[in-house]
């Protein structure tokens, strides 16, 4: 994939009022206890620690199933499930650095996507964090196949750690450098703000790549049908044009009293979704992805990123994937 990178603007000096912040004060953690929830946990711990943020962990308790007569719950005695979670919970309590932070530890009864769901909006949750380790398919999270209500229903942004990123050690640098995705859709727009912050609050290279979708014969119109010369130079003048137009467009997402401390990079190129992001990221050692993540797709919006693709994208990404819903 060629990617076009425009020069790096010099920086504004005319500084207004800083941007509207994204800082997270109550992130939450959803954990299966294991190993991938594992990774996810310790950049929800680096994260709060980051921002002061409170940290709830939690953990669902699925519920029994069906009986054909209903009976009473179980007493805790005899609850086995309960019992687990209750140990899991006190081992991870004990091995996890959660010594300096304001955190709470939560084991909520009833289907995952409903306990979190009760969660974030009860405790008011800024930013839910989640494991993936890719196994059934690339669709599924650690937390089984609640990674589609997740993506399609939370309030809030989500940060999916998926299996291909590394555990983040204690006292490691992190997000030194973001790429966000966008389509320019509503999703993407709600998601720039948290890219900025982020960038800003990091002090991190930021990176904005817009990219151009296959292009159907329609747009060249006749010359799809014509000769093979006439067709590519029409397709060069299209790409050509796509490509200005989609520059001038990442360069308006960018406000002039932003606080970057380097130069952002504005990337535009032509490629299948979610290669070329992932193509990009790992070229440019890219240690965060921001991107929105479009609750539904249609015809019209072929081009936009659906949220179906998110999966595909976290379950191959080296580095966390931040997503924002429409």
């Amino acid at each position: 994939m060629s990617v076009l990178a425009s020069p790096p603007q010099s920086k504004q000096e005319d500084l207004q009022q800083p941007v509207n912040r994204a800082g997270f004060k109550h992130v939450l953690m959803a954990t299966d206890f294991s190993s991938a929830s594992e990774r996810a946990l310790s950049y929800a711990i680096a994260i709060a620690r980051h921002y002061g943020s409170e940290l709830s962990v939690a953990h669902a308790i699925a519920p029994e199933p069906r009986a054909p007569i209903p009976l009473e719950p179980l007493p805790r005695e005899l609850n086995r499930r309960l019992q687990q979670a209750e140990q899991s919970m006190k081992i991870l309590s004990s091995q996890a650095p959660l010594h300096d932070l304001r955190h709470h530890l939560l084991l909520e009864r009833g289907r995952v996507w409903d306990a979190l769901a009760a969660v974030i909006q009860s405790q008011k949750i800024d930013l839910l964090v989640l494991g993936t380790h890719g196994r059934g398919g690339v669709k599924k999270l650690a937390l089984g196949s609640v990674a589609e209500e997740v993506l399609r229903l939370a309030a809030c942004p989500v940060l999916t750690v998926g299996p291909h990123v590394p555990f983040l050690v204690p006292g490691d640098s992190q997000f030194s450098s973001i790429l966000f995705a966008t389509d320019f859709g509503p999703a993407a727009t709600k998601a720039f703000p948290y890219a900025l912050s982020l960038a800003e609050d990091y002090q991190a290279k930021l990176a904005l790549l817009h990219l151009l979708p296959p292009m159907p014969a329609a747009d060249l119109g006749p010359a799809a049908y014509g000769p093979s010369p006439y067709a590519a130079e029409e397709y060069a003048l299209w790409q050509k044009t796509m490509r200005e137009q989609g520059q001038k467009k990442l360069r308006e997402l960018l406000p002039s009293n932003s606080r970057l401390a380097a130069a952002p990079e504005f990337l535009v190129g032509c490629d299948f979704l979610p290669e070329g992001i992932l193509e990009v990221a790992a070229s440019r050692k890219i240690e965060l992805i921001v991107m929105g993540a479009n609750r539904t797709s249609s015809p019209w919006a072929a081009a936009h990123i659906p949220w179906a693709l998110s999966h595909e994208l976290i379950c191959h990404a080296q580095c966390p994937v931040f997503t924002v819903s429409d």
